[in-house]
């Protein structure tokens, strides 16, 4: 596999983890009471505390499978 291919990989693979990320915190935001401002804001800090190592080992490639 080239280079180029697998970082394409990768990078599909983070990018699909961010909406289930800002999804699940949006929701837990809004059962918490928070306004739709807060429910944004706290979506969008899930996508960027995000712990990219359990998504990337996802991919068999990466985790030697």
């Amino acid at each position: 596999m080239n280079i180029y291919k697998l970082e394409f990989q990768i990078a599909e693979t983070v990018r699909a983890a961010c909406p289930k990320a800002a999804q699940d915190a949006c929701e837990n935001a809004g059962v918490s009471g928070l306004c739709q401002e807060g429910r944004w804001e706290c979506a969008v800090a899930a996508i960027r505390s995000q712990d990219l190592a359990p998504v990337i080992k996802t991919w068999p490639a990466i985790s030697g499978q």
